[in-house]
């Protein structure tokens, strides 16, 4: 028994170092095809996005080594060498990633993929022209392009500014009026004024004007013509006339609110009537003594005049009044409705010098009727209608020559 195990010892031993020598040549065969594997990778250099990447790789082709490395490349991704290009040695490859941006051009938005580094580039893709002296692009060319940044352009376009007597061609970006003067630093006073608008939008044909607007204060020193009054005068022969009192002129100073355009008057208003010197009346003595009397036989005659009241002139102090002046109802003392007739000539009057219904002449204004009263109408003033306040205001305080018609 002990003869056959000593018979086994030297098999047994055999055995295992047949194992041990096929696992070791096993082994051996594994690292030596492992190294050769690896031996035998292409090396790669991928730059995305401007990092590099370096791998090793047996795969045929870019796109089989874009789909082992799990990378995924859109349609608007810059990719060079192309994915169908096979991979021999070293190969570097650059991989630009697209990105988002929303580009807006004349007020229309727009999504662009783009590979652009800066603004740019950009720029350059999309084929725009641009003018660095007059056109706007937002941000500037310089910026990096990010994802899903807005760039904004405007090409400028040429108006027309007339401003302060001068005229000029500018080239501007600006859609409103507003803008436009804003960038051009044209300050517009308190009145000016602006055609078109501010708020019109801009574009080729655009025409603008800046009116300078100003109002001033013109004082006119006015003489006012006075009087003549008559008087009757018993002492005094019929038909004579004296002179009792020399008339003197009196002066005003009117002041009118006046507005300038561009330098040039387009308006005027009177706003204050200032008496600096009052008029003196002219008086004047009408004899109405009768001529003595002359006998001749038993006939007798005598005469005397008067004055006769048709063709008599007045010199009297006129102011207006409209119908619907506070306190008015536009219904006269008789009875004639100006409201509804407002360009009627009708002069209010004290009836003591000229009678109610008097048909008359008054300077300045034309013929009119003696139709009304007023509480301010005593004596030798009248006050004539007219249709405005505007007109009313223009009339203003004056002597004027009123001659009775009949």
């Amino acid at each position: 028994m002990e003869t056959n195990r000593s018979q086994l010892l030297p098999a047994v031993s055999f055995r295992k170092k047949l194992v041990i020598s096929v696992i070791s040549l096993i082994l051996f065969g594994g690292v030596i095809t492992y190294a050769v594997y690896e031996a035998t990778k292409a090396t790669v250099t991928i730059s995305i996005d401007g990092e590099d990447v370096t791998v090793q790789t047996h795969a045929s082709t870019v796109a089989e080594l874009m789909k082992e490395q799990e990378w995924e490349v859109q349609d608007y991704d810059s990719l060079e060498p192309g994915l169908e290009t096979e991979i021999t040695g070293n190969l570097e490859i650059t991989w630009d990633q697209a990105k988002k941006v929303f580009v807006t051009i004349g007020g229309h938005e727009e999504p662009v993929w783009t590979t652009a580094d800066d603004v740019e580039q950009l720029i350059q893709e999309l084929e725009i022209t641009f003018n660095e002296e007059r056109d706007l692009i937002e941000p500037a060319l310089s910026e990096e392009i990010t994802d899903r940044m807005n760039v904004l352009y405007e090409s400028a376009f040429q108006v027309e500014l007339t401003s302060d007597g001068e005229q000029h061609e500018l080239w501007t970006t600006s859609t409103t009026v507003a803008d436009f003067l804003e960038r051009e630093s044209v300050t517009l006073g308190e009145l000016d004024r602006v055609e078109p608008g501010l708020e019109t939008r801009l574009d080729r044909e655009s025409e603008i004007q800046v009116i300078r607007v100003e109002k001033v204060t013109d004082v006119v020193e006015e003489s006012v013509p006075f009087g003549t009054v008559t008087r009757k005068d018993n002492q005094l022969r019929s038909g004579k006339e004296e002179v009792v009192q020399s008339g003197e002129e009196g002066t005003v100073n009117k002041h009118y609110e006046v507005v300038l355009e561009d330098g040039e008057e387009v308006s005027r208003e009177l706003v204050k009537t200032e008496t600096v010197k009052d008029s003196k009346d002219r008086i004047v003595a009408i004899g109405t003594q009768p001529a003595p009397t002359v006998s001749r036989g038993s006939s007798s005659s005598s005469s005397s005049d008067s004055a006769p009241s048709s063709g008599r002139t007045l010199r009297v102090t006129a102011t207006a009044y409209t119908a619907g002046c506070s306190g008015c109802s536009g219904i006269t003392a008789t009875g004639i409705n100006l409201n509804n007739n407002r360009n009627m000539k009708v002069i209010a009057v004290d009836p003591n010098v000229i009678p109610l219904g008097t048909r008359v002449h008054v300077e300045g204004y034309g013929n009119a009727i003696a139709g009304d009263t007023g509480g301010a109408i005593n004596g030798n003033k009248i006050d004539v209608h007219v249709p405005t306040r505007s007109e009313a205001l223009a009339w203003g305080n004056r002597t004027v020559t009123v001659t009775i018609l009949d």
